[in-house]
């Protein structure tokens, strides 16, 4: 007997293979997490360099809040692999199943699978930043004054319920695998997390023009004003570059991190509910249905007077600050 099939013979003996036959699926569908796990030790090994290299500048790294980093990002993982196989995954499925093309994997359909989520994301993200819905989930990686690895960790565990995921559902329609998908959008987290830092200059230029680096990174989270909403692309800055979101960094204006109005706590509750209680607190207030309403889908800036029902908007400080991020 061979190791596999005494590690089956266990479960058997367990009385759990009914449940294993029913989770089996959903775990096979979410290879996400798999990936996730593979690189979690490599996440952890270049954060421990980086922050060797920079716990002496409070200004680039804050202990405390680089474990807090990490602790959000397990949350945002665990309601991840518990609720992605209820929530969208069903969702993903129905939609595949009326695809439009029957599209086999070969290396021509898996580069479309990686363009074609790297164009999805790009679209997510900028409505994480100018819908005010999506950016209450979001705002919670924007909220660290500092740019460091263990920033990338900082993630919300609402993102599953809040439907960032019905931006990548075309794609399933069109007739992309969604463990495709799924693998494609997890490879570019996994390559996101290294953009993360101050400690990376200016890569040669080819690079810099095609793909998101450090520098283009820093100021998607800077709030500086000719720094807010811009870099909204994932592996690739292209998209960023064809839909005017581009701007470079200048060193003379060096990116200042963070949200302009500071979350008023760093319980890990707070960080991820903050904005979710703000824009119900605005939705609260004297006016039409309709208006309140608005604010769901409304830039984060905007505002509307008390017992308006006109959907007036009033100057107020762009993205990056009370709201985005």
């Amino acid at each position: 007997m061979n190791l596999t099939d005494m590690l089956l013979a266990v479960l058997e003996d367990s009385g759990l293979r009914p449940l294993w036959d029913a989770v089996s699926p959903w775990l096979a569908l979410d290879q996400r997490q798999l990936i996730f796990v593979i690189a979690t030790p490599v996440f952890i090994a270049v954060a421990l360099w980086e922050y060797l290299r920079i716990r002496h500048n409070p200004a680039l790294m804050d202990t405390r809040e680089a474990i807090r980093n990490f602790a959000l990002g397990a949350g945002y993982q665990t309601t991840e692999l518990l609720f992605a196989g209820i929530i969208a995954f069903p969702v993903f499925a129905l939609c595949y199943h009326y695809r439009l093309f029957e599209l086999e994997l070969n290396w021509l359909t898996a580069f479309l699978t990686f363009l074609g989520v790297e164009f999805c994301f790009y679209w997510m993200h900028r409505a994480s930043h100018r819908m005010r819905w999506f950016w209450a989930a979001h705002v919670v990686h924007h909220s660290s004054e500092r740019m460091n690895f263990s920033t990338a960790m900082r993630q919300n565990a609402t993102n599953i319920f809040n439907g960032v995921w019905l931006f990548y559902l075309p794609l399933a329609l069109l007739g992309f695998n969604p463990v495709w998908i799924g693998i494609a959008y997890a490879l570019s987290l996994v390559y996101q997390f290294f953009i993360h830092t101050t400690l990376i200059g200016r890569l040669p230029r080819w690079i810099e023009w095609v793909f998101n680096t450090p520098s283009h990174h820093r100021v998607h989270h800077g709030r500086n004003p000719g720094y807010i909403d811009r870099n909204y692309g994932g592996v690739l800055i292209i998209w960023d570059r064809l839909f005017g979101s581009f701007v470079d960094e200048n060193a003379q204006d060096p990116p200042e991190y963070g949200i302009t109005r500071p979350v008023p706590s760093n319980n890990l509750l707070v960080l991820w509910t903050h904005e979710y209680v703000d824009l119900f607190r605005d939705m609260a207030r004297p006016g039409g249905l309709w208006s309140r309403l608005r604010h769901l889908w409304k830039p984060p800036e905007w505002e509307r007077p008390a017992s308006d029902d006109s959907g007036t908007t009033h100057a107020r400080t762009p993205v990056h600050t009370d709201q985005p991020g």
